[in-house]
């Protein structure tokens, strides 16, 4: 049966509590943590020799499209039914109010570690962050870093990369110009300031705190927003008909990427499915 993702703004009372209710209930079981190390395992970066799949590379939105069905399922053993939400950063974009809220995420950090104090995620609340920290075992963020005030995207920032007509292009890293799959990632050639960071990458420096980095899933925040990218990669899809995943094929020999990326038709890590499996979500889920 075909379930729905909901706006998380239009999530009645009971559906968060349902929500936050199951998450917590993977945190408690240890499940929670797993996901956290899978993405932490899997966030590998141009620099480095291991395949990447999570991340500047073609598969970054159908690795996630996978790992948020992973997630989703393991929600639904909780309690049958509840869904991940999604945060249309575009259009909810004050650091107070939703998915802020008390009774969902909880809000911003609060002094010099900038710690979250409120809401089901805060560490005097029992959310342990127990993954890739150092010295500190708490949630941390800085919603808009209002030292040094940071937006997030804007629809004009968005629209450029939802134009784009082709998915990706060479040489399927950080460094391309063009394509869909870099454009909504939000890799750019700036070296230095907030010019960096665009789309889905702007939206992890704007929480800031514990969403920079391999281990962002720690801040549950992390679903909702890439439900959301899930959801621009539906409607870019949608949108051009004839965007298929790129490349068809592996890069040839000679190439730096050859065996570094999955192709449209390989097995993508650490499930046995291929990116063209996940091009279409329909007989499974839907947005409202």
């Amino acid at each position: 049966m075909v379930y729905t993702r909901k706006n998380v703004t239009e999530l009645s009372s009971a559906e968060r509590k349902r929500f936050v209710n199951a998450v917590l209930a993977l945190k408690r079981q240890g499940r929670y943590d797993e996901f956290v190390r899978i993405h932490i395992d899997y966030y590998v970066a141009d620099g480095d020799t291991n395949r990447r799949v999570a991340h500047m590379a073609p598969s970054f939105l159908p690795w996630h499209r996978r790992f948020l069905l992973e997630f989703e399922r393991a929600l639904q053993r909780e309690a049958p039914g509840v869904t991940v939400p999604y945060w249309d950063w575009t259009a909810a974009r004050s650091p107070v109010g939703s998915p802020w809220t008390d009774d969902l995420l909880g809000g911003t950090g609060r002094g010099t570690e900038r710690r979250v104090a409120t809401g089901p995620f805060a560490r005097a609340n029992g959310w342990i962050v127990r993954e890739n920290i150092t010295d500190d075992d708490f949630l941390v963020r800085d919603l808009g870093r209002p030292s040094n005030p940071f937006p997030l995207p804007s629809k004009d920032e968005l629209a450029l990369a939802m134009r784009e007509s082709v998915y990706d292009v060479e040489p399927w890293n950080s460094t391309v110009s063009s394509g869909f799959r870099n454009g909504l990632e939000g890799w750019t050639g700036a070296r230095t300031g907030d010019g960096r960071w665009r789309n889905h990458n702007r939206v992890h420096r704007w929480v800031g705190g514990t969403m920079l980095g391999g281990a962002s899933v720690n801040d549950p925040v992390f679903w909702l927003h890439h439900s959301f990218v899930d959801l621009l990669w539906s409607r870019w899809r949608k949108a051009h008909p004839d965007g298929a995943y790129e490349p068809a094929e592996p890069p040839g020999f000679g190439s730096l990427e050859r065996g570094r990326i999955v192709a449209r038709n390989e097995r993508m890590p650490p499930w046995d499915v291929t990116p063209a499996s996940l091009e279409q979500h329909g007989g499974i889920y839907r947005y409202a």
